[in-house]
């Protein structure tokens, strides 16, 4: 109902992604343009996003590593709240795999994984939680740094967005 809701009202979609495999969400972002094309609206002028949770590092073992634990403390302290089992470690490594819900890992890795969701949704943004629970600031720093220096020119880049900007 509320993506019926947003496409008629001509409202941006923004789809969080904080679990399983992102293809389920697709039919989310099928009835909305098709809403929006039922009431009149061009569904290109719509502005849809995908936000999910992140973690960015140079090596991708170690960025796993340094993110789970306080991921899993804030997740599972959500979960009990709401009935859920707590997360285990073979769970959130299924989670930052191309196919998963979380954008963990190097540069490289979050491209491909922005790069395979576009494919999927053909979204315009990207919101990416940083850092779900206590990160060291410098890792912080290190990964707000990767992404705007490595991860969005080649996001850009790959979509052709760099040459509308100039």
């Amino acid at each position: 109902e509320s993506v019926v809701r947003a496409a008629t009202l001509g409202l941006p979609l923004a789809l969080a992604i904080i679990g399983g495999m992102p293809e389920r969400f697709a039919p989310f972002v099928e009835l909305y343009r098709e809403t929006a094309r039922r009431v009149g609206r061009d569904p290109a002028t719509l502005p849809i996003s995908i936000n999910s949770h992140g973690f960015i590092g140079d090596d991708p073992r170690q960025t796993a590593n340094d993110y789970f634990p306080a991921f899993a403390q804030v997740m599972n302290k959500i979960g009990r709240e709401r009935g859920w089992p707590p997360i285990t470690r073979q769970q959130f490594e299924g989670a930052i795999t191309l196919r998963g819900s979380d954008f963990v890992g190097s540069p490289d890795q979050i491209v491909e994984k922005i790069l395979f969701q576009h494919e999927i949704f053909g979204h315009q943004r990207l919101l990416l939680q940083l850092g779900v629970g206590t990160i060291p600031h410098v890792k912080m720093m290190r990964a707000i740094e990767l992404f705007g220096t490595r991860v969005a020119p080649a996001v850009r880049a790959a979509l052709g967005l760099d040459k509308a900007a100039s």
